[in-house]
């Protein structure tokens, strides 16, 4: 048996009984094939409608009309400083509540912990639905404040503006954060942890100089995730109903929707996926490098 498989390595320079080269090859096509009618065909549809204006023809004017309307400059500025502010708030929110689970024993911490993986699967609007219920203009906060006080409407209206999208894009998405720094937290040696208590060290500075130098990797792949997420929300501005607050896939909506501007809805998707891709690629290289 070796003599023949050294025999078909000599004649053929390929080891006895590997697979063909266009036999991968042939394997490898379908998925591709499948891979490029279900994405990239579709998105070269949207690529090519963004250079084609209403007049006809093929020119660049649609990327000329959007990017000279103020509505697209806001819904980027809108778009960038709430991905941001909410990414930010999800990293701070989520490093307390992570600390608290891994390290402060209560009971029910493990149930949690498994709940967290269970929240990742929700959709978006659920979280918003809640927060409707609770804070809205006929939600039970409202509710109570007009059940105590006897004024005619409650106090709590900020759901409707940036600043409720931003507390609804924090609660959904601060899990995002915290099942990586969970996973961190659960490979950091607690002799480290003793030894410092040992030493004096108060818990503020065991958090600063142990426990967040183990966690940034985490950090950082989490943060660029929800960054990533964030960016192309659509569901939670949305059902909040913030009329003042356009982002991009909202305008993608206006314009294809309710204004029927179908080259100026693809040049603003054409953005927002370039973003968006540039944004995965960033979270891809930060959670290589943290082993995420």
């Amino acid at each position: 048996m070796t003599e023949a498989r050294s025999e078909a390595r000599a004649a053929g320079g390929r080891p006895y009984g590997s697979p063909r080269p266009y036999g991968a090859l042939l394997w490898t096509l379908p998925p591709v094939a499948l891979l490029a009618l279900v994405f990239l065909y579709p998105l070269a549809l949207v690529v090519q409608q963004s250079f084609q204006p209403d007049t006809g023809g093929t020119s660049v004017q649609p990327y000329a009309d959007v990017f000279a309307s103020e509505a697209f400059r806001d819904a980027l500025w809108t778009t960038v400083w709430l991905a941001v502010a909410a990414t930010v708030g999800c990293l701070v929110l989520g490093f307390a509540l992570a600390l608290v689970i891994a390290f402060v024993p209560f009971p029910g911490a493990r149930a949690v912990s498994r709940f967290i993986d269970v929240f990742l699967s929700f959709p978006s609007f659920l979280i918003t639905l809640a927060l409707l219920f609770v804070y809205g203009t006929a939600g039970m906060a409202n509710g109570l404040w007009t059940d105590v006080t006897g004024a005619a409407e409650g106090p709590f209206r900020f759901l409707t503006t940036p600043w409720g999208v931003l507390l609804a894009e924090i609660t959904y998405f601060t899990p995002f954060v915290m099942r990586p720094l969970l996973a961190a937290f659960s490979q950091l040696d607690t002799a480290q942890l003793e030894a410092a208590g040992s030493l004096g060290a108060r818990a503020p500075r065991i958090v600063r100089q142990v426990v967040l130098p183990e966690a940034l990797p985490a950090l950082a792949a989490g943060g660029s995730l929800v960054l990533v997420l964030c960016l192309n929300e659509f569901g939670i501005v949305l059902f909040t109903g913030a009329k003042g607050v356009t982002t991009l896939p909202m305008l993608v909506y206006g314009k294809a929707i309710l204004e029927s501007d179908y080259p100026g809805a693809c040049v603003v998707a054409v953005v927002n996926v370039l973003i968006s891709v540039g944004l995965y690629g960033l979270y891809r290289v930060v959670s290589r490098r943290a082993g995420a």
